[in-house]
């Protein structure tokens, strides 16, 4: 089974298709640049503001158009946008043969198998989809920061962090594939931590990162760095 996969939006959703193409290529799939060699095409799609919207259903709508040329071709949704507006959209364009939200990446993964015939394993390894010397290490998911101008709580969900071993164990997976340099994302880095320890343990985790051999961290620090992150970069990681 060959299939399409199409990322739109930010470095996140990356990191998402990354679990989801691990988990298929486990279970059996083949993934193609050209959609025309292509039995199915994913669409990890953006809803975080209005031109990221349009762009991820105009998106689809290619995508139910090159379906209807073929019926044994497949069209799955995923993302930011069938998260918050999944209703909607299968009632708008029916068309499309699976709607996904961006919580349940094992689920995604099993299903999708189970509609394309493939084995149904749990989400593998990472296919890195960045060039080799680098890739991202998502640290935590969801916002905490009630904006009024923003979605990403009702997409994302809460903060939650994930654990310090369970990064470092990541981090050195991704050193053993020749990774050189990670680049940590958040929706808010510096809140890392506050919800799993009770405080705030970013600079733990950048010790913690700053001693495995051969890997560079660049940091996606938003907002303001405390002293204790400005000593660690200036002093561990040599910035």
């Amino acid at each position: 089974m060959k299939i399409k996969l199409i990322t739109l939006g930010c470095p996140k959703n990356l990191v998402d298709s990354e679990q989801i193409v691990g988990g298929l290529k486990t279970s059996g799939a083949t993934f193609v640049q050209n959609a025309e060699a292509a039995d199915a095409v994913i669409i990890n799609t953006c809803g975080f503001i209005q031109s990221a919207k349009e762009e991820s259903i105009e998106t689809i709508l290619q995508a139910v158009e090159w379906k209807r040329r073929s019926r044994e071709r497949r069209v799955f949704v995923t993302g930011c946008l069938s998260q918050r507006y999944g209703a909607e959209l299968i009632q708008e364009i029916p068309e499309i043969d699976g709607i996904y939200g961006n919580r349940q990446l094992e689920k995604i993964v099993v299903e999708i198998a189970s509609q394309l015939d493939l084995r149904r394993n749990l989400v593998g390894e990472r296919e890195l989809l960045t060039p080799k010397h680098y890739a991202y290490l998502k640290i935590a998911e969801g916002c905490e920061h009630p904006c009024t101008f923003c979605a990403i709580p009702a997409i994302r969900g809460n903060y939650r962090s994930k654990p310090i071993e369970q990064l470092v164990a990541e981090a050195r997976r991704l050193a053993a594939q020749e990774v050189k340099e990670l680049i940590l994302i958040a929706q808010d880095t510096t809140l890392y931590g506050e919800d799993l320890y009770g405080q705030k343990r970013l600079p733990e985790l950048l010790q913690a990162l700053a001693h495995k051999p051969g890997i560079f961290l660049l940091g996606n620090i938003r907002l303001c760095l405390n002293q204790q992150v400005l000593s660690l970069a200036f002093n561990v990681l040599g910035h």
